[in-house]
């Protein structure tokens, strides 16, 4: 880009892969201009020459911000740009974001509380083009993943006809199997089909980076790795695996194609299951209406601020009230109340008034009125913590020969014996034998094999996406996808009717000898969890039974082996607001999800050591250090304002409370319609099946026991 502009820069990059000789480097020759992450940002404030540092910094471009925004990675930048700002008063600060549906937070959220900003923006991009591949034969009753890979050759057709392709999935599992259909599908392709996801390692990465700008390939298969800050002007077309779960997603991954002036992106999206193609038909709508999602920023995270202050103490110390007014000037921590900020202080000299008798929680000390850090060894290990990402343990993964292919969480190689084989960067592997956080691979024949599975693999579905979907229920011949469900909208009229916006519907249904009711909110799969559980407690202390519970985005089922005696006002007061934070917190056991939540924060709050790069702990250490410091500070400092967090974060992120509050706000003003169906509807189906899934131990295939079930369902209807 600068030869582009003819200036004689010298650019470099710094991020978690840049080699130590290459950082030391730069902190002594400091590049005209630094490409560099939050968390290598934060880092570099961790040295006591910061001030001299950044003293001369011109400007911040914050390039993707959206991405940032929503989560704690923005909010320690948010801290990193307002130590900067203190450093540099005339510092200026970019913001680049092309899918945000609240720009004027998002301004606000990067320049800070205190600053004007001004709104530059581009010549209006045409909408992109989406389009979907619509199978011919179009399932009744659906049920989740299981149709994506049936497209394949119409897959491999539109890959054949493009130049250069970016075959987008959600997960990196999905990633990988679907790299290695489309490689056994065209073995001709060999060498121009690439694989790209997060856990493969960088230089594999960049090396199919710069394949696919020199346009030498044909197709990558990749995750959202490719779809930031990362243009390819010579992709041709975008396809997309799955439903984008969002329309800002789906925006964003449409616009890695034609990435020039005055081109027109172009997506076309493979449904994995039919109710994917509504989803896809509403993004199109959302679209063309501006209907794009909101990112709002994590406020008063106390342990990303506890972190920030032991940098700063690093970094050459920091004055009380000055740096109050720096943590105080971002939109995170506007309002940042005087005991947060003397509870914070406390927190990072003596650990608390329950960890004041450990010295390693006696991280900063107080001296000629500043904050420091005098010991060597805590401030090592600090900067091997710095961050806010927080996953399972990662294991490398590397042939015996030498060569290292990537990371895959712990959580997943330890279900493996030796000699087992699994697909993994594109290879199908054997594992030989694990050591020191490495799991020793060879290639291995075709065999039964296994598919690594990450962390957050549910994407739930966004609620101004669920939103779109309930209101093109209502009008499905408006897409073409959703006209291609005409058939599957006739038999849920026939033996029930279509979710529309002005009801709730809930069905009644009995399958065999146990009794269900499907509710249908179209909320997301977030707020249908915590409200399930509490319509579940309620009715459980109205009657003695036994319920269990299944959800989706679209909506939940509760099942009992007992009949439900119920009405649409019996309904009215299961969903009522009354009440509602009390009933989910005896619903739940939120002693143990708050544990589990603050082991994320007591990582980045610095209470638990994640261990040297060479000798990382495992997770299960990680988890029984931090539940230990829960139950301690739960027992003797129950106020502690982390506790607090984990508590909220629990509400806000796991069962998104105040999304469940306004459903049920919504719900008081819509009428409840209770349908007895006499059969599993299209609608319930991929509940049903999904229970099957996870609870049913049998000889036949997932997909022979769907057939079957299936098979009468359509003959059911056909005599209907």
């Amino acid at each position: 880009a600068v030869d582009g502009v003819g200036l004689d820069w010298r650019v470099e990059l710094r991020t978690g892969d840049t080699s130590s000789s290459v950082r030391a480097r730069q902190r002594r020759s400091p590049p005209d201009a630094l490409v560099t992450t939050p968390e290598s940002l934060s880092l570099l404030q961790s040295y006591t020459d910061a001030d001299a540092y950044f003293g001369q910094l011109d400007a911040v471009i914050v390039d993707e911000w959206h991405e940032l925004l929503g989560n704690k990675r923005g909010v320690l930048l948010q801290l990193s740009l307002s130590r900067l700002r203190a450093l540099r008063p005339s510092l200026r600060v970019w913001g680049l974001s092309a899918t945000l549906g609240n720009l004027d937070e998002a301004m606000q959220a990067l320049i800070g509380s205190n600053e004007a900003g001004v709104f530059v923006n581009g010549p209006a991009r045409k909408p992109a083009d989406i389009r979907s591949i619509i199978p011919e034969n179009m399932e009744s009753f659906p049920w989740a993943g299981h149709l994506g890979l049936k497209l394949l050759p119409e897959v491999i057709d539109v890959l054949a006809g493009a130049d250069t392709n970016l075959v987008f999935t959600n997960t990196r599992s999905q990633c990988e199997q679907w790299f290695e259909a489309i490689s056994r599908a065209r073995t001709d392709w060999l060498g121009q089909i690439a694989l790209h996801h997060g856990a493969v390692d960088r230089d594999h990465r960049r090396k199919v980076e710069d394949l696919l700008r020199a346009q030498a390939l044909r197709c990558v298969v990749c995750t959202s790795s490719l779809d930031l800050g990362v243009d390819f002007p010579g992709v041709d077309q975008v396809l997309q695996i799955g439903s984008p779960k969002g329309v800002g997603r789906l925006i964003q991954r449409a616009g890695r194609s034609h990435h020039q002036p005055g081109k027109r992106s172009r997506v076309i999206c493979v449904p994995t299951h039919a109710f994917e193609l509504l989803e896809i038909g509403a993004a199109r709508q959302s679209q063309d209406a501006g209907r794009i999602e909101a990112r709002h920023s994590p406020r008063l995270s106390l342990d990303v601020l506890v972190q920030h202050l032991v940098t700063l103490a690093l970094g050459g110390g920091f004055v009380a009230q000055e740096a109050l007014a720096e943590v105080r000037s971002t939109y995170a921590f506007a309002e940042l109340d005087d005991d947060d900020w003397q509870w914070a202080l406390d927190f990072i000299t003596r650990g608390g008034r329950a960890l004041q008798g450990y010295p390693q929680y006696r991280r900063v000390a107080l001296e000629d009125g500043r904050y420091v850090v005098t010991d060597r060894g805590i401030g090592a290990r600090h900067r091997m913590s710095v961050g806010t990402i927080t996953s399972d343990a990662l294991m490398r993964v590397a042939f015996g020969s030498g060569g290292t292919l990537g990371y895959i969480e712990e959580s997943f190689v330890s279900k493996l014996r030796r000699q087992d084989r699994f697909v993994f960067a594109g290879r199908l592997l054997r594992l030989i034998n694990v050591r020191d956080m490495t799991a020793y691979v060879q290639l291995a024949k075709p065999g039964k094999r296994a598919v690594p599975r990450w962390q957050g693999g549910r994407m739930p579905l966004s609620p101004e996406l669920a939103d779109s979907v309930l209101a093109l229920c209502e009008s499905p011949q408006l897409e073409p996808e959703s006209r291609a469900l005409d058939r599957l909208f006739d038999i849920q009229r026939l033996w029930s009717r279509v979710p529309d916006t002005t009801s709730l519907l809930v069905e009644k249904i009995k399958v065999l000898r146990t009794h269900s009711l499907f509710f249908y909110p179209f909320a997301g799969r977030l707020a249908h969890e915590g409200l399930a559980t509490v319509v579940a407690h309620r009715l459980t202390q109205q009657r003695a039974m036994t319920l269990r519970i299944c959800v989706n985005d679209y909506g939940f089922e509760l099942l009992s082996e007992t009949p439900f005696e119920i009405n649409a006002a019996d309904l009215a007061k299961l969903l009522s607001v009354e009440h509602l934070l009390d009933d989910l917190q005896a619903s739940l056991n939120m002693t143990e999800l708050a544990r589990r939540q603050f082991r994320e924060i007591a990582r980045i709050g610095g209470l638990v050591f994640q261990g040297y790069p060479s000798k990382q702990k495992a997770t299960r250490q990680i988890q029984a250090s931090s539940g230990l410091i829960y139950d301690v500070l739960k027992d003797y400092d129950a106020e502690n304002l982390l506790l607090r967090q984990a508590r909220h974060e629990v509400l806000e992120g796991s069962l998104d409370y105040n999304g469940m509050l306004r459903l049920l706000q919504q719900l008081e003003q819509r009428e409840i319609v209770v349908v007895e169906a006499p059969a599993l509807t299209p609608f319930a189906f991929p509940l049903w099946a999904s229970r099957q899934q996870t609870q049913t131990v049998s000889s036949e295939t997932m997909a022979e026991r769907m057939a079957r079930t299936i098979a009468q369902l359509e003959k059911k209807a056909a005599r209907a």
